[in-house]
């Protein structure tokens, strides 16, 4: 356990003094939300109908700029073969590395979808709702991420690959990450089922995107 927490605070640590990641999301979600309202016009109406849908979207994209972060600076420098080497499993490493990228890629666009509620004309309960959901949803897109990372690390240009592999894994994610948070600001669905389903797909990919991503791994670096 001293090794995984020593690699969770090392991931950790290191994405704060570089910086750029939770920086660069949470600015690309800014952007999207914001140029929104003038895509579709002053509809105020029509803003908050499909705000939910926008702001889901919106950190679904900026999770996608950061994912290629997960192991290429490990594998550049030769610390990802410590990691293959260590007596630690594998699957428990890849684990703590998705755990300090979401807490600092992740978390931020959550801490921020209340804020950039305003922009799509939602009140504060509906921006609370999608902040709920977003808050169950997005680690999986980051342990889904973990999958396009791995397969990617030692490819050139491989966050084109990245985002062309993660995209379509990501959909239910999104599907039922939007209609949670619809459920909860306009109904008819009770907001219990679609949430339940969100956080179901959120535990399977944990348990599939660590061993998926390992197993990647360790082919790739033979």
């Amino acid at each position: 356990m001293s090794s995984l927490t020593a690699l969770f605070m090392r991931d950790f640590r290191l994405a704060i003094r570089v910086g750029g990641g939770g920086g660069i999301g949470v600015l690309f979600f800014l952007i999207v939300v914001t140029l929104t309202p003038f895509a579709i016009g002053p509809d105020l109406a029509l803003l908050a109908r499909i705000g939910p849908a926008i702001l889901w979207l919106g950190a679904l994209l900026a999770s996608l700029l950061t994912l290629d972060r997960l192991f290429t600076a490990d594998y550049e420098d030769g610390s990802l073969d410590l990691v293959l080497m260590a007596d630690t499993p594998l699957e428990l490493a890849v684990a703590a590395k998705a755990a300090a990228h979401w807490l600092t890629t992740g978390l931020p666009l959550v801490i921020a979808t209340p804020l950039l509620g305003l922009f799509m004309n939602l009140d504060a309960g509906a921006s609370a709702a999608v902040a709920l959901t977003l808050l169950a949803g997005t680690p999986a897109l980051t342990f889904i991420g973990l999958i396009g990372a791995a397969l990617s690390v030692a490819l050139r240009r491989g966050g084109l690959l990245l985002a062309v592999l993660v995209l379509p894994l990501t959909v239910p994610v999104l599907i039922f990450g939007v209609a949670a948070s619809n459920a909860a600001i306009i109904g008819p669905l009770p907001f219990g089922t679609p949430f339940t389903i969100l956080c179901a797909l959120t535990m399977i990919s944990l348990v599939v995107g660590v061993f998926a991503a390992a197993a990647a791994l360790r082919q790739g670096m033979e």
